[in-house]
């Protein structure tokens, strides 16, 4: 993860929080008086958000003390402690919601990442994100999906060649958008083509895409067709791939499974924050 990108943002979600000040937290304490909360788990899964906590914390104040219980990728059960942070009560108050809603949105995503490849069970096909990412959120959903054992996907619109139908249209044919790209594209970037029928399969090899995807294509019509595909093109399956259905796809021999449920509909892994009184929940530091 790119800290310094993770700091500029870190600063925006404070500022959007925060504002001029915490009124409540500086009217209740004063600026010296010290206290200790903790990161608790309160379901099973996969943390993510290591960093978040760390940079976090040290931005509003670096005379706060983290402890990282856990690391990034970590299964955690229900009631486990993953991380305390103890200095100036009112600087806690002050970062524990945002730091508390990324944490938990990241962890859901490596969470179900984690499932996803779980109920695939296949020591081939590589599961991978998409673009369907939260505005602002792209660097640090993607690394969760890294943390929970998955690939990334094409980070933006500039960083990969995909040619998909509404390109196609607008070009004529996938021949003439490939050609068009073949023509001015550098040689590090690839091209990937999706495709909705074997006649558009048959078209992509023959221009020499780099990656297809099958898109919105039936395991059965997949592991037909992937025949075709020669050694040295990458194939992809995407499009209406569900945990419910994700296994009946095991078998067709693709490379790559795109989900976009893995980001833009991910449910929050339940952590909460704890305050410490006397030690009573964590031992000092």
């Amino acid at each position: 993860m790119n800290e310094l990108k993770l700091r500029l943002q870190l600063e925006q979600f404070f500022l959007e929080d925060i504002g001029d000040c915490d009124i409540t937290s500086e009217q209740i304490f004063g600026k010296e008086q010290k206290g200790e909360i903790i990161f608790l788990a309160k379901a099973n899964g996969i943390f993510c958000g290591e960093d978040v906590i760390r940079t976090g914390f040290a931005l509003l104040d670096q005379e706060i003390k983290t402890e990282l219980r856990v690391k990034d990728g970590d299964p955690v059960e229900n009631g486990q402690i993953l991380a305390a942070a103890k200095g100036r009560v009112a600087h806690l108050l002050r970062g524990e919601r945002v730091i508390l809603n990324l944490i938990q949105r990241l962890s859901g995503i490596a969470t179900k990442t984690r499932e996803a490849i779980s109920v695939l069970g296949s020591s081939h096909t590589k599961i991978c994100d998409t673009r369907k990412t939260t505005p602002g959120l792209r660097m640090l959903e993607k690394y969760a999906v890294r943390c929970g054992g998955g690939h990334n996907h094409r980070f933006g619109l500039y960083d990969g060649v995909m040619i998909k139908d509404n390109h196609i249209s607008f070009s004529g044919s996938i021949t003439e958008a490939v050609k068009a790209v073949q023509k001015t594209i550098g040689h590090m970037v690839k091209i990937e083509v999706e495709i909705e029928s074997e006649e558009q399969l048959l078209e992509a090899i023959a221009v020499k895409a780099d990656v297809i995807m099958f898109d919105n294509r039936l395991p059965g019509e997949i592991k037909e067709w992937i025949s075709s595909v020669p050694e040295g093109i990458i194939t992809e399956a995407s499009g209406g791939i569900t945990l419910e259905n994700i296994a009946e796809y095991k078998d067709t021999g693709v490379d790559y499974i795109s989900l976009g449920f893995l980001t833009h509909s991910v449910e929050a892994l339940d952590i909460s924050v704890k305050v410490v009184i006397e030690d009573e929940v964590l031992d000092k530091f």
